[in-house]
């Protein structure tokens, strides 16, 4: 079957399949966990899985570039201080870190990211 834009069978097989793949990962994890006692030091170790992975895709998306080098960009601060990578994006993350830190609030943290981003961007 070749693809075509006006083909609803293979709109409609894609959309199944996506929708199974979308379900198992899901499902079964939840399906075998149901009946089974979770260790407590598994719960503890999940804990940190989310900040990590944030953490991850945030710092990647500062320093790396799509090809996967190091970003090369820099702005000099206040004489010999450098900063590498998206400097605005820099600076935003940690007002944005500082923000939740202090406030506990994801709402005021996506906000001062936000126009920590926009108003840096300007400056630097």
């Amino acid at each position: 079957m070749i693809p075509s834009h006006h083909n609803l069978t293979y709109h409609l097989i894609v959309i199944v399949i996506s929708a199974i793949a979308a379900f198992v990962p899901r499902y079964f994890p939840m399906r075998f966990f149901t009946n089974r006692k979770i260790p407590e030091w598994f719960n503890e170790w999940m804990k940190y899985v989310p900040i990590s992975l944030f953490t991850a895709l945030v710092i990647k998306g500062i320093f790396i570039t799509s090809d996967y080098s190091l970003v090369q960009d820099h702005v000099k601060l206040l004489g010999n201080l450098a900063i590498y990578g998206h400097a605005s994006q820099i600076v935003a993350a940690i007002l944005v870190a500082i923000t939740a830190y202090f406030t506990r609030s994801m709402a005021a943290s996506v906000l001062v990211g936000l126009v920590g981003v926009w108003a840096l961007g300007l400056f630097l």
